[in-house]
């Protein structure tokens, strides 16, 4: 069973417990986890990108000169695309990047996401964190009593609209509740900032 030591708001140690092994515990997939990201990215792209094609693009109703007998290359339109202002070849068009990956690859990929961190001892748990105003610095300041300074990914187990607009405006800092998590994120981050509460709402919810 992963054990795990959890650090209060000062950095001091609290006390050491046990991680679920199914979730922390597991050989990460590094196939499963690639194919999640790019799924991720696909799904988060907005395909609106547009260019006109050689029908698309205004004049080039006459043909420029004959056929034969001007020393020119034959041409039938100024808009084909090796003509400068030209229609582009086989230009892109507005589409839908988007596919669905099967739950249970899902699940897997984060998992093994969990897993890889707490392997490469990235993962900090937080008895609490009590914030009495919203303050960008005292959030920077507990940060940096837990070592958690750079890209950081604070888990919660449920909104906390004072930790998360404390910690918008810190360069490298995200927060995600439990039901939001994602493998890119947690990739993504550097150290994985969880707090007690949210390890039983994980396991729960990803076991």
């Amino acid at each position: 069973m992963p054990k795990i030591t959890v650090l209060d708001m000062q950095g001091k140690e609290v006390e050491v417990i046990d991680l679920p092994e199914s979730i922390f515990g597991i050989e990460p997939n590094q196939d499963v986890m690639h194919d999640v990201v790019v799924n991720y990215l696909a799904n988060r792209r907005q395909g609106t990108q547009s260019a006109l094609t050689r029908a698309e693009v205004s004049g080039g109703g006459k043909k420029p000169w004959r056929q034969k007998g001007t020393g020119h290359a034959r041409q039938g339109s100024i808009r084909a695309p090796q003509w400068r202002h030209g229609g582009i070849v086989f230009a892109p068009k507005p589409r839908d990047y988007s596919y669905v990956l099967n739950k249970k690859v899902k699940r897997l990929a984060l998992k093994s996401a969990f897993s890889s961190k707490f392997l490469g001892n990235n993962i900090i748990v937080l008895d609490n964190i009590k914030l009495e105003e919203y303050k960008t610095k005292t959030m920077i300041n507990i940060l940096q009593n837990i070592k958690a300074e750079g890209k950081s990914l604070i888990v919660l187990p449920e909104v906390n609209n004072m930790i998360i607009k404390s910690s918008n405006n810190i360069p490298g800092v995200k927060t995600s509740q439990i039901n939001n998590l994602n493998v890119y994120d947690i990739l993504n981050a550097k150290n994985l900032v969880i707090l007690k509460d949210s390890i039983s709402k994980i396991e729960e919810v990803y076991a």
